[in-house]
């Protein structure tokens, strides 16, 4: 059995090939050898094994210098249109604004998302147009003269069409530029108008102020500043232990009020008590002074009305007969009229005790 190999030889193949040309080996095996009859020894077997094999080798050249400088042209031709391929291309991604320039010039386009051609001395600069959030931290002063830290974040976001305005006046770092130092002098600026007591519950003032005051300086830019968040206000040791302290007395004071204020409800409680205890007690006592008075004028009026009756039926004779008859028997000692004409009556009956005591007295 015969096998054949081709080949080239390269200036780095070692002799005795020469360098340059393309060669075959043939190698023979023969069959039916005593190696693969039974009963063989080893040392023998190897014998066999090494005798099979004959390696003529045939040095005639196989192919042309014609045929060699084809193929390294094919090359060439390949890796430049690769080259080509490549600086003629480009590809954006979602979410971004590609800024041509050529030779350094900005031009008057940009090239959206997607598959593009371009000229081989252009360059393209990727602007984002997505959200994005920045976090900063800084120090402020209150109206009070208060240092504060603060820590927060900004959302902002460019508008694709005045990207390419953008990158012409300001660049790709137009954060660093002009987002962060407005940024800043915005947040100082509005810190300045609240106390430091005031700043804590004002946080959500205190973002939208800020946004909205950097909106309009950046709305000449392109530059959407989307949102500002204060994430954290912290003062000074000393100012944290005086507001405490203060927090403390208020609540103090707080809870006083509280319990003055629960001791006055439950005196005026009190006291409306015993103003409705009276003015139901004043009530019965009014309803029994009418009942009392309507029941005098009811009697008055019934003895008026006998009065009446009674002296609607009097006469002198009646008159006469109820004096003889409430007279006791007795005179009066006087008799009344004018002044002068007073005289006194004598009793008969006196005159006559009057005797007969002295006649007891005086035996004689």
């Amino acid at each position: 059995m015969t096998f054949e190999a081709h080949f080239c030889i390269f200036e780095s193949f070692p002799l005795p090939f020469r360098p340059g040309g393309c060669y075959t080996v043939s190698v023979t095996r023969k069959q039916g050898t005593a190696a693969e009859r039974p009963g063989v020894s080893k040392e023998h077997k190897e014998e066999q094994a090494m005798s099979q094999f004959t390696t003529p080798v045939n040095t005639r050249k196989t192919a042309s210098p014609k045929g060699t400088k084809a193929l390294v042209l094919a090359v060439i031709v390949i890796l430049a249109a690769l080259i080509i391929f490549f600086r003629c291309t480009v590809q954006i991604d979602t979410g971004y604004t590609a800024i041509v320039t050529t030779f350094g010039k900005v031009e008057d386009y940009t090239l959206e998302a997607g598959f593009h051609m371009k000229s081989p001395f252009q360059e393209i600069i990727l602007m984002d147009n997505r959200e994005q959030k920045t976090p900063f931290s800084t120090q402020a002063f209150s109206s009070d003269i208060q240092q504060v830290d603060v820590v927060g974040s900004i959302n902002y976001a460019i508008n694709k069409s005045t990207a390419m305005t953008l990158f012409r006046e300001v660049g790709t770092d137009y954060f660093s530029k002009l987002v962060y130092p407005r940024m800043l002098e915005n947040t100082k600026a509005v810190f300045s108008k609240y106390t430091a007591e005031n700043l804590v519950s004002a946080r959500e003032q205190l973002s939208i102020q800020i946004r909205d005051n950097l909106s309009r300086e950046m709305e000449r830019y392109g530059i959407s500043i989307i949102s500002v968040s204060i994430e954290n206000i912290d003062f000074t040791d000393a100012f944290t232990d005086a507001v405490e302290a203060k927090q403390v007395a208020a609540q103090r004071k707080l809870q006083a009020e509280i319990e003055q204020e629960q001791k006055t409800m439950e005196t005026e409680q009190q006291a409306q008590r015993q103003k409705i205890e009276a003015d139901a007690k004043a009530q019965v006592v009014k309803i029994n002074a009418d009942a009392e008075a309507y029941s005098t004028k009811v009697k008055a009026e019934a003895e008026a009305e006998a009065n009446q009756k009674i002296a609607e039926s009097l006469t002198e004779n009646l008159i006469q007969f109820t004096q003889v008859n409430q007279w006791n028997g007795q005179l009066p000692a006087y008799v009344s009229g004018s002044a002068a004409e007073a005289l006194p009556v004598l009793s008969l009956n006196a005159l006559d005790a009057a005797d007969t005591d002295t006649l007891q007295n005086d035996p004689e």
